[in-house]
């Protein structure tokens, strides 16, 4: 047996954190007892409902254009199979394994909700592949977020039937029929509903959404300590950090920021040697570090309240309400929430890269603060940072192509019945790989704030700011002699990642809001 945590899924409790836990294989899930009843009163009236005669949306019509066609009650099945095969049309890069399993757990969450007229059997399938560590390969386009994500939940149902390929827990490539047999799963015989019920849904944007929200917040509190141990490298003044000028302009998030500012500097001697320097102000991407990284935050924080919303909200269509005995035709599967929201993080995202790009440029030539050119021990004969601050230049100016909004775009598709859709997918991914491309950002500047402080010498820096350095620096020794830089970058993208830094920080100064 396990030891790991179990979340129970009842379609209306499930948390950020719960689906990363689940999502990492932090955690296990089952279904909540409440969720078995819910289900089994909604499968009862699908099934009188395909029996009948009066026309309920995927039940017992066709789909799309196709809605008006009726579809007796012994090709119901069949319509459902159908229905799984040609939607699972995704093209390109497959989503990687958290994002699949992401949406394995936040669609068997919503269908416990009872409200798509499945039976408890769809779910626990679904909670029987989390658990083998199998991944269908989910094609990560071919999405519009129209009807929700339906070339990618096509992708995961498909696996759930014993069709298509994935991986094992080893990541080795298998076939769907065989990793099922292989850990005794029976492969799904889907019942009336059950192929739209396991494709209808904003799923896929919300799984890829919520684990790049996570992340975020964990970037932008490393964003803080990095920026912080550039103030120190730069001598800039801590001034613009005291409480006082965010209790003039109480915007979200700007005074969590100056707090940490401060406190990683706390009792720093090169703050101390340049008191007098006689200087005024510094440069916007120190002197305003709190009001940019408080406006990514505030962003953050919007992000946050939609998705809480959508990852226990039912999107499919239509509706069953087995309460009043009917199935209302809506459209809680359109990606607009979604989509606004994704591309907002894209450009919060991308802004954190542009202030840690100048930072990282201000670096480059300093005179000011006793920095050699390009914190290179001897110029000319070596380059030093020159390069990492191109690549950083390079990757804050590619995301701003990316945070291009999707959701202003729309394309009719399904010959004109879905004449509005919100391409909430392609938002989600963009956010993804800016994210990712912001962190190398944010790792590059940590490597010239750090080589900077060592220029300081034997002046130190903050408590905090001290501990993050020598974490760095037990990582990645001083630049004295050119040398691959790549290399460097990626341990640093890793200490990011992993928190490390973020650690040592809170080992010295306490939590970094």
């Amino acid at each position: 047996m396990s030891d790991l945590p179990v979340v129970s899924l009842d379609g209306s409790s499930l948390t950020l954190e719960d689906l990363e836990a689940l999502a990492r294989g932090r955690a296990t899930a089952e279904l909540a007892p409440e969720g078995r009843s819910r289900l089994e009163r909604g499968a009862e009236f699908v099934a009188r409902a395909a029996a009948g005669e009066e026309p309920v949306y995927g039940v017992n019509t066709g789909f799309g254009r196709f809605a008006e066609v009726h579809i007796p009650f012994e090709e119901a099945a069949h319509l459902q199979v159908n229905l799984v095969r040609s939607h699972s049309a995704g093209v390109g890069e497959p989503f990687p394994p958290d994002v699949v399993r992401a949406m394995m757990v936040t669609r068997a969450n919503v269908l416990a909700r009872g409200n798509s007229g499945v039976r408890p059997v769809v779910v626990e399938r679904l909670l029987q592949l989390l658990e083998s560590g199998l991944v269908p390969r989910v094609p990560s386009q071919g999405s519009v977020g129209a009807s929700g994500d339906l070339a990618p939940l096509g992708h995961l149902a498909l696996f759930l039937i014993g069709e298509g390929q994935g991986w094992d827990a080893e990541g080795r490539e298998v076939a769907a029929s065989d990793a099922l047999a292989a850990h005794g799963i029976e492969p799904l015989e889907l019942h009336p509903k059950e192929g739209l019920a396991l494709l209808n849904g904003t799923q896929a944007t919300l799984s890829v959404a919520a684990l790049t929200l996570l992340d975020a917040e964990r970037l932008v509190r490393n964003a803080d300590l990095v920026g912080a141990l550039t103030v120190e490298g730069l001598k800039g003044s801590t001034t613009p950090f005291r409480p006082e000028v965010f209790e003039l302009r109480p915007h979200h998030g700007s005074a969590d920021v100056g707090a940490n500012v401060l406190a990683l500097m706390e009792g720093s001697g090169i703050r101390e040697s340049h008191l007098h320097c006689g200087r005024v102000q510094d440069a916007y991407c120190l002197r305003c570090m709190p009001q940019v990284h408080g406006a990514v935050r505030s962003a953050l924080a919007h992000v946050r309240e939609v998705l809480e919303i959508e990852i226990n909200a039912v999107t499919d269509n239509p509706l069953v309400l087995p309460e009043s005995d009917e199935a209302i035709s809506a459209g809680n599967f359109h990606g607009e929430p979604l989509a606004l929201v994704m591309d907002y993080l894209s450009i919060a995202l991308a802004d954190l890269a542009n202030i840690s790009e100048r930072r990282v440029a201000a670096m480059m030539e300093a005179p000011d603060s006793d920095l050699a050119t390009f914190l290179a021990e001897r110029g000319g004969l070596q380059s030093g940072f020159m390069m990492a601050q191109v690549t950083a230049a390079a990757l804050a100016s590619e995301n701003k192509s990316l945070a291009h909004p999707a959701s202003v775009d729309s394309v009719p598709t399904g010959a004109g019945r879905e004449d509005h859709v919100s391409m909430s997918p392609i938002a989600a991914r963009k956010a993804a790989r800016i994210l990712d491309q912001t962190r190398s950002v944010l790792a590059i500047e940590s490597l010239c704030a750090a080589q900077a402080i060592d220029f300081h010498a034997p002046l130190s820096p903050g408590r905090g700011n001290a501990e993050v350095h020598r974490t760095l620096r037990q990582h990645i020794p001083h630049l004295s002699e050119d040398r691959v830089l790549a290399v460097d970058i990626e341990t640093a993208r890793g200490l990011l990642a992993g928190g490390v830094l973020l650690k040592a920080a809170e080992r010295a100064v306490g939590r970094i809001g």
